[in-house]
């Protein structure tokens, strides 16, 4: 039995560690939007200008199997809203792979973001660019953007 191009287009896609040691499927096959943050905690987190965010529903990835929370590593920090943001990397090279917030009342969010540049076959086209108050590069003014985040996530 073939596979068509539309069955490969709904496979999942791999998302993997610097290293090769973590390695899971993305919760869809497609993420529901993707962001370049600019904000000044993902330029220190990527090392570079901005961070790529894929973000994915996070039913199928969460509660995390036991396989894969043995190789990360957990880092939490505060939100500019005052949630959680916690964030998982491969404890062998430390590579960063997601972070999900869970909101101040304790509720995890229902969405998860993986770091782009760690899902293989992504496609990067349609991108929004959000905390670009922060940015150290000129965005184009065609590009949609924002000066913090996009009004329909603001709680």
């Amino acid at each position: 039995m073939s596979t068509t191009t539309t069955d490969q287009q709904q496979q999942p896609l791999t998302v993997r560690c610097q290293c090769g040691t973590v390695s899971f499927p993305t919760p869809t096959a497609k993420p529901t939007t993707l962001f370049h943050c600019h904000c000044t905690e993902c330029q220190k987190q990527s090392s570079s200008a901005f961070g790529t965010s894929a973000i994915f529903p996070s039913a199928g990835l969460f509660p995390l199997s036991a396989e894969l929370e043995a190789q990360l590593c957990c880092y939490s920090r505060r939100t500019d809203a005052g949630a959680t943001m916690d964030c998982y990397f491969c404890a062998r090279c430390g590579s960063r792979l997601f972070h999900r917030i869970v909101d101040a009342d304790g509720t995890p969010r229902e969405s998860v973001s993986i770091k782009g540049g760690c899902v293989e076959g992504l496609d990067w086209g349609g991108a929004v660019h959000i905390y670009v108050r922060s940015a150290v590069l000129k965005i184009p003014e065609e590009w949609e953007q924002y000066e913090t985040v996009p009004p329909y996530m603001m709680k």
